[in-house]
């Protein structure tokens, strides 16, 4: 009895972990196959249809509910599970399950909502107003000289590139000095989060254009000095009127809709004659 027992439990918690979803899957019909299939599995995770734990349906009749073929589908899957939004078993028992959420899958879910439209560039830029507040003043408290030392060595990285005029290149590193003064908090929870809305604020610089002037130089020396002094409230007011003018810039570039602009290519040089 009581090895009956123990074996309908094990069947009833396999049932459980193993639970297939079976609302409908598109059949893919794009030229861009691949990117579809994962940006499709992306939004199931993303608007709860699949939860950490859920097991997709076997590759063979996912493949077939997708209308491409089983090799695309693993190799789709193979790429989820590199992002951290799937687990990939092996064995009897094994198959593609949703994993729990991680920084990766918090950035990954922000990047796919930007991308679908769910917030738009004003709300994004509105909420790293309020989200870095925190971040700095836990950052006052937990910060080390390591910590200092990044955040000067980013800013002497970032320094360089505008010399060599790659504004691009200095756009990325300043934008790292956020998720390094996450790290500085030593609390997860912000590096995933500030971590998210950097990789999003990542691609709309990629496509509007990095911020201009140099005034970020002097505001970074002052942030870093307040950072040092622990000085939490001077620091926040310093991020905040910068993050205040970059804010005016991005929604400066802005259609009357809202809508990114791209970013204006600079004229290619013409070369001398020969």
């Amino acid at each position: 009895m009581t090895t009956v027992a123990s074996h309908d439990a094990k069947s009833r918690d396999r049932m459980s972990t193993e639970r297939l979803v079976e609302a409908a899957y598109e059949p893919v019909r794009t030229p861009r196959v691949f990117e579809e299939i994962t940006a499709q599995l992306r939004r199931r995770v993303i608007h709860g249809h699949l939860k950490p734990g859920d097991r997709l349906p076997a590759e063979r009749d996912l493949a077939a509910r997708l209308g491409v073929s089983r090799n695309t589908v693993r190799e789709a899957l193979r790429v989820l599970e590199m992002a951290g939004v799937l687990r990939l078993q092996k064995g009897a028992t094994g198959g593609a399950f949703v994993a729990s959420p991680k920084g990766e899958v918090v950035a990954v879910a922000f990047h796919d909502m930007f991308q679908l439209g769910s917030v738009t560039p004003e709300q994004l830029t509105e909420a790293r107003l309020f989200i870095e507040e925190p971040v700095i003043r836990l950052a006052c408290e937990r910060r080390t000289e390591e910590d200092l030392a990044k955040l000067e060595r980013n800013v002497e990285a970032s320094l360089r590139a505008s010399k060599e005029a790659n504004f691009p290149l200095r756009s990325t590193i300043n934008l790292e000095f956020h998720n390094i003064l996450a790290r500085a908090t030593r609390n997860p929870m912000f590096v995933a989060i500030i971590g998210g809305m950097i990789s999003v604020m990542q691609h709309f610089v990629n496509t509007i254009g990095p911020p201009r002037g140099n005034a970020v130089f002097e505001s970074r020396r002052r942030f870093i000095a307040h950072l040092r002094a622990r000085r939490a409230d001077a620091a926040i007011a310093e991020m905040a009127d910068f993050l205040r003018e970059v804010r005016r810039q991005y929604l400066s570039r802005l259609d009357a809709d809202g809508a990114m602009k791209p970013a204006k290519q600079a004229p290619r040089r013409r070369r001398a004659p020969r």
